[in-house]
């Protein structure tokens, strides 16, 4: 209560600093139900900053907004979102040592909980931000991506503070030819009792109050020239909190490492930790590219490249062709067609199935080292790169969330497939998309078994928003399917009423 508290302090006191501005106000209705499992369908659930993941779902979505601004010296900005959340249970199996037997472990949504909550203030392209607020991918639009593959709009917000530029900015002495984009984070993640419910105290690991940092540098030729190119990193980490591992029932690790300040700094430039070969943290990334070409009708194509990688083979590229490569047409105005997408996702080379490191064998004669076995989204120690079992990043594999088997790592990330979208317009008040995946998935390499677990999902949405007839309704309805034995057979449909608005006010 403490951590809310100061939160809503921030955001109270951002809203009494005087500003030419508008309040932005939405109230959304959400109803949602699902056959065949536990789970909305895929495209329901996903991309959503983890809002409708459940099969059944009547809510209420309440939110307000200052907007940052980009103009003038300072400006200031700050956001509230309240979910109340009527979703349905979902029971994860649970292992019982002291009995020997397996039960289940409900785990309820909670009834209402914050979204969003933050503060942020502006001093000309600089902006610093405390609180909690939702995550959108710097580099894709993910209206018709897959998703992020390191921090996008699957999960809820991590509540920290962030620093950086507002949007790319030029390069002093390059005359606007070189642009330069980037932002610090550090969090700390509050999802302790959502992981002792989902996890079923049986094999691998809990992690409580871990903490989590992000870090992006981009750089763009100029933007205002037919051709620009976007290129940089992301890197994300976990560290500090602590781990409990548990192989057939039995606690065999414990390990409380807490929160130091030196962590902070280590984690901003990571450094060998204990002595040996190990360094400090979970940290994982990827590589970006991303190639814009402007048409005369002021139509765009794009190419993106991302690379992921979760330790040093993968920075350095020997983990192949693994990574998301997109295509992406978006056009302005209204049309029928205003953005389509097609993306290549392959997750299968993760710099080869085996990993050997002599220092974790020692008297070892084998002095060999073979860096393989990236384990997407898993670490040992710190287990899934996940907020409320929801991928931080991608949710393109399967994501510990859907394990009902109360496994808290990603069980199938070694995975392959495409990604199709399309957008558009149908009329003046109507609006469009269409999605579909496909992927074949097997075991990670950790935890290898036999088996290729197929999906096919596919989702379609129509949005009216009746300007004239009724100004800020909008009336949304989504139809969505899984079909295959990885996410198995579900069929849902969501339908959404949204009323929003601006109410200007001046600065004091």
């Amino acid at each position: 209560m403490n951590r809310i508290a100061i939160l809503a302090a921030l955001a109270a006191s951002a809203l009494t600093v005087s500003a030419q501005s508008a309040l932005q106000y939405s109230a959304t209705a959400i109803g949602q139900t699902a056959t065949g499992g536990d789970f909305a369908p895929y495209f329901i659930g996903a991309l959503n900053h983890g809002k409708t993941s459940r099969a059944h779902m009547a809510g209420l979505d309440l939110g307000v907004s200052v907007d940052l601004g980009r103009t003038g010296r300072w400006g200031w900005g700050a956001g509230a979102e309240v979910m109340f959340d009527g979703a349905s249970s979902i029971q994860y199996a649970r292992y019982d040592a002291a009995t020997s037997t397996w039960g289940t472990s409900d785990n309820n949504a909670a009834p209402a909980y914050l979204q969003q909550l933050y503060a942020e203030v502006r001093y000309r392209s600089v902006f610093l931000r405390a609180g909690q607020k939702d995550y959108r991918s710097a580099l894709l639009d993910e209206d018709l991506s897959s998703g992020d593959l390191v921090r996008g709009a699957n999960a809820r917000g991590i509540p920290g503070a962030e620093i950086g530029f507002i949007g790319f900015q030029d390069i002093p002495l390059t005359n606007g030819w070189v642009q330069i984009d980037g932002v610090i984070e550090y969090g700390r993640t509050v999802d302790d009792a959502y992981k002792r419910k989902q996890f079923n105290y049986y094999n691998y690991i809990l992690t409580q109050d871990v903490n989590y940092t992000y870090k992006r540098c981009y750089f763009r030729t100029k933007p205002s020239m037919p051709l620009s190119v976007t290129v940089g990193m992301q890197v994300a980490g976990q560290f500090g909190g602590s781990t409990r591992q548990y192989r057939q029932g039995r606690l065999v690790l414990s390990e409380d490492r807490g929160f130091r300040f030196g962590d902070v700094l280590k984690m901003f430039l990571p450094t060998q930790g204990n002595g040996n070969e190990f360094y400090e943290g979970n940290t994982l990334g990827s590589w970006d590219l991303k190639a814009r070409y402007r048409l005369r009708d002021g139509s765009r194509l794009s190419f993106v490249f991302q690379g992921p990688w979760e330790d040093g083979s993968g920075i350095g590229r020997a983990n192949g062709f693994d990574g998301l490569w997109g295509l992406y047409y978006t056009a302005p105005g209204r049309r029928i067609v205003t953005g389509a997408a097609i993306e290549y996702l392959d997750f299968t080379n993760q710099s080869g199935p085996m990993h050997w490191a002599p220092s974790d064998s020692p008297g070892t004669d084998i002095t060999t080292e073979a860096t393989g076995r990236d384990n997407y989204y898993n670490n040992t120690t710190y287990g899934a790169y996940t907020n409320y079992g929801l991928c931080i990043g991608s949710p393109f594999m399967l994501e510990p969330f859907y394990n009902l088997n109360g496994m808290s790592g990603f069980i199938y990330d070694v995975a392959r497939g495409f990604h199709a979208s399309v957008r558009g317009c149908l009329g003046a008040d109507l609006d469009y998309s269409v999605r579909y995946s496909y992927q074949h998935a097997r075991r990670c390499y950790v935890w290898p078994g036999p088996g290729l677990w197929l999906d096919n999902s596919m989702m379609a949405r129509v949005d009216w928003h009746p300007a004239r007839l009724a100004p800020g309704w909008n009336f949304g309805a989504t139809l969505a399917f899984d079909a295959g034995n990885l996410r198995g057979n579900n069929f849902g449909a969501m339908l959404t009423v949204t009323y929003s608005g601006l109410l200007p006010f001046k600065k004091r």
